[in-house]
């Protein structure tokens, strides 16, 4: 049982630091945009800013992917699940779920062949920064493992327990609406 507890606490630490990157993903591309003003304002020129934070855009998107599927921020249609006994909710939990696991597993193996090839090849940006593009793929990739290895937990977690562990914070929902 600790051995589980140990695991358990561990995935909820990886969502968490890769959720604290993209935010820190996030901040970078501020930074880029307040330099770039600054660039501009002073006459000076900034050459890739615009493709370093489309490389942070991308990251901060894939390393938040699973800490948001924690948190229920997702877009879940259930209201076909809130319809069905709960006996038959877990089998369509599972299906989707399943599906879910099975298609971000597929995605993950072609994303690192990506990355490979991209490296193999030296293959480097079409802009001024001229960045081996392997090096923004590579935290896609690694953001793409991370939602991966949630899925199969949540997979696992409603197989063996019956639910998923997907929290809603009903408060923070209700100022979107």
């Amino acid at each position: 049982m600790a051995l589980l507890r140990g695991l358990r606490s561990g995935l909820d630490l990886l969502y968490l630091i890769a959720g604290v990157l993209a935010a820190m993903c996030l901040v970078g591309i501020l930074g880029l945009i307040v330099v770039q003003m600054l660039a501009r304002w002073t006459g000076e020129v900034f050459p890739g800013a615009p493709d370093y934070a489309g490389y942070a855009m991308a990251a901060a998107s894939f390393l938040a992917f699973a800490n948001a599927l924690n948190r229920g921020s997702h877009i879940r249609v259930s209201i076909l699940l809130n319809a069905v006994p709960d006996g038959l909710r877990r089998w369509i939990e599972v299906w989707c779920f399943g599906i879910g696991t099975a298609v971000m597993w597929y995605f993950v193996w072609y994303a690192y062949r990506f990355v490979y090839w991209s490296w193999k090849f030296n293959d480097i940006s079409q802009g001024q920064d001229r960045t081996p593009l392997w090096i923004p793929q590579s935290a896609m990739l690694l953001g793409a493992v991370i939602l991966a290895i949630a899925l199969t937990d949540h997979l696992i977690h409603v197989i063996f327990k019956g639910d998923h562990r997907i929290t809603r914070d009903l408060a923070d929902q209700s100022h979107g609406e």
